[in-house]
């Protein structure tokens, strides 16, 4: 007897999305699945102010899957999260952010896993399509790179995520939504996963001003998961960065250079998180928008 597929529902986080919200759902309505029944197509939309809304509303009208949750205030994408929440019953559920395309087999990769009762949490692998000719393209590439390579060793999950439902909410506050998921999965006694071969594109920042936007508020946030949830993400652990950097070296010698000045300017965002965080006091569960990285190209 053929088992029956798992059932699941997709979040996706949307704020002025408007350049990418039409190919992220049709990249979802045309997945490949077979051990998997995709329910619906939620999109939570954080008080957008451009055409966002219109375009899931016409998807919608073609798609009854697609169904669109208007936010009349901005709360912060963990706030979105847990709206998500709220509004779906079902046992599987797929995170994933607005500003990202995933190929036409993630799905079915990152929930059928959950077959395993002991798996509460899976994630692909981010790939960005920025170019790494300039030192800012490069940077991305590296970190991403260096994402994979961590991951393979120990499970850090980001951008697109699969999830067991095993907790009502998450924190709010929280700047690191994936991290804090991971902290809630882990506490409950199940493994975390990471597939390598679901591919989810995303776009980094272009520029010096968006990736120093983006890094400081990813430190400062990892340093509130510490303080609050008690957990470490394995970004944070020297031993395993210098592993991992170690082989980039090996592997990709000629750019030792360029490789260097990407740790610089990594130190200097995370002691600007450091400083946002202990000093100022601020937790940006809210953030502002790295607004390069929102003009993915991918078709």
């Amino acid at each position: 007897m053929t088992p029956s597929p798992l059932s699941c529902s997709i979040g996706v986080f949307a704020f002025n999305e408007e350049n990418n919200i039409e190919k992220i759902l049709s990249a979802l309505l045309n997945q490949q699945t077979n051990k998997v029944n995709i329910a619906e197509i939620i999109v939570v939309s954080s008080a957008c102010s451009d055409n966002t809304d219109t375009i899931v509303e016409r998807i919608s009208a073609e798609h009854p899957i697609v169904r669109l949750i208007q936010e009349t205030e901005r709360n912060g994408k963990s706030a979105s999260i847990n709206h998500f929440l709220k509004e779906t019953v079902s046992d599987y559920l797929v995170i994933e952010s607005a500003d990202t395309i995933p190929e036409k087999d993630v799905i079915e990769k990152l929930v059928s896993p959950f077959k395993c009762g002991k798996v509460g949490m899976t994630g692909g692998r981010p790939v960005p399509e920025n170019d790494s000719k300039s030192f800012v393209g490069y940077a991305v590439q590296l970190l991403w790179r260096m994402h994979h390579k961590m991951a393979m060793i120990s499970p850090k999950l980001g951008e697109m995520v699969a999830i067991k439902r095993v907790f009502l909410e998450i924190p709010a506050e929280s700047a690191v939504d994936e991290a804090s998921i991971e902290a809630l999965i882990r506490e409950n006694g199940l493994k975390t996963v990471y597939i390598p071969d679901a591919i989810i594109y995303n776009k980094g920042p272009e520029n010096i001003s968006d990736f120093v936007k983006q890094r400081r508020r990813i430190e400062a946030g990892h340093l509130w998961l510490k303080s609050q949830q008690h957990y470490t993400v394995a970004s944070q652990s020297s031993t395993l960065l210098l592993k991992i950097t170690l082989t980039e070296l090996k592997e990709r010698p000629q750019e030792v250079f360029k490789l260097m000045g990407v740790m610089i300017l990594e130190m200097y965002c995370r002691l600007l998180g450091k400083f946002d965080y202990h000093v100022k006091k601020k937790n940006p569960f809210i953030w502002d928008i790295a607004k390069s990285t929102k003009n993915l190209d991918r078709n």
